[in-house]
């Protein structure tokens, strides 16, 4: 595959990629007002007093010694709320994960396929949650005040945890990782060389087998210290030049050398903080308004569940926006570190017609919804590049000033 070759979008594919948006959108919005009204009829109809004072009603409930301790008590309202609620959203996640992306031709996952996935996704949600929750409620039985704040740096050291051992223990569970073969050696080198040129320390490069679920390519740098490692999607291998990933892979190191796992994990135990402090505050508005027994009575779960997903909800675009900035940044790196402009440009363009990506999406949804700046405006800021590196000759967001210019 030769650098260029694809130098523009595909207009029918951009036309699906629209709808496919579309409908995702709509998904989205569906499962939000599911939620929503969900945990609404739990809080305002007295249905979690119900189910907290009548235990056998719980499946099994009748069987266990009365009174039940606290954290028993905790974990079978939690089952009580959780199952309906899981039952309830499985049509929205089959069409969402299953029926969707087949339709337009994005998923290669059989049916079992994605039930075994979910599975999976199941039994791992249930053993961190569990242990989390009682946690959490221990903290709140200990600290009905200021519960948030040991709560919310628990939660933000976990995280980092978490972020060091998926690529070891978490993303194996999915995907089959192997470290690059004899036939892409020359690859190997030329990104390890990069990694290098970029002070980024790599324990290796990886492909995953990403075409056993889907048609779209992808690349990251996943793990800290010592887990840290470059994984290329087998479709980026497949439909992707050598110089196209290294640019992709120069994009990742980007993130490494302005210490972006570093700031995010500083940006997210700031809004953990504030999160968490709202939903106290909702909490204790619960016990002063309603009859919950105090801030530990596991009736007030719902209420935990539903202030934490709105104020996630309205802060969302704020954290997007950051996102954006940095996304932004290791775009910078990337075409200053290759200087392979063209072949940036060529990169970005197969992404939108292999992934089905929007390329130009509204600015609203940008807004709202974007993690990454639109690729259209991501292929301008790239043929706005100066060739010294050093500026750019249009907006802020990249485009030329000068439509006749090119790098």
């Amino acid at each position: 595959m030769q650098q260029g070759q694809i130098d523009e979008f595909d207009p029918q594919r951009q036309e699906l990629a629209r709808a496919y948006a579309r409908e995702r959108r709509k998904l989205l919005l569906i499962e939000l007002l599911t939620s929503g009204l969900y945990m609404s009829i739990w809080i305002f109809t007295g249905l979690g007093i119900r189910v907290r004072e009548a235990p056998g009603a719980i499946p099994g409930g009748s069987l266990l010694p009365t009174p039940q301790p606290w954290w028993l008590a905790l974990l079978l309202f939690a089952l009580a709320f959780a199952l309906p609620y899981a039952l309830l959203t499985l049509p929205i996640s089959f069409i969402s994960g299953y029926t969707l992306p087949h339709r337009y031709g994005m998923s290669t996952r059989s049916r079992s396929g994605w039930m075994l996935d979910q599975l999976k996704g199941a039994l791992l949600a249930a053993f961190f949650s569990v242990p989390l929750l009682l946690g959490l409620y221990a903290l709140i039985r200990a600290h009905p005040d200021g519960w948030w704040l040991p709560a919310a740096l628990l939660y933000s050291f976990l995280s980092v945890i978490l972020t060091a051992l998926a690529p070891v223990l978490l993303m194996p569970i999915f995907y089959k990782f192997r470290p690059l073969g004899s036939e892409h050696s020359a690859l190997a080198d030329r990104l390890s060389a990069l990694a290098e040129r970029s002070g980024t320390r790599v324990r290796g490069v990886y492909t995953m087998d990403l075409s056993r679920r889907t048609r779209a390519a992808n690349a990251a740098l996943v793990g800290i210290g010592r887990t840290r490692r470059i994984v290329l999607g087998d479709t980026l291998l497949d439909e992707f030049s050598a110089q196209e990933v290294e640019v992709v892979l120069a994009h990742e190191f980007g993130h490494h050398l302005h210490n972006d796992i570093q700031l995010g994990i500083i940006v997210q135990s700031l809004l953990n903080l504030g999160l968490f402090y709202l939903a106290s505050a909702a909490l204790n508005l619960a016990v002063r308004r309603g009859p919950l027994q105090g801030n530990a009575d596991p009736a007030g779960l719902p209420v935990l569940f539903f202030a934490m997903g709105l104020l996630g909800l309205v802060t969302m675009p704020i954290s997007n926006a950051y996102s954006r900035w940095r996304e932004r940044l290791a775009d910078d790196f990337a075409l200053r570190s290759t200087g392979l402009t063209d072949v940036f440009a060529s990169a970005m363009t197969r992404l939108a017609n292999q992934n089905l990506a929007d390329a130009d999406p509204a600015r609203w949804v940008v807004l709202l919804f974007g993690t990454h700046p639109p690729l259209s405006q991501r292929i301008a800021r790239a043929y706005a590049y100066d060739a010294a590196g050093k500026r750019y000759s249009g907006n802020e967001n990249g485009v030329p000033q000068d439509p006749t210019h090119t790098a």
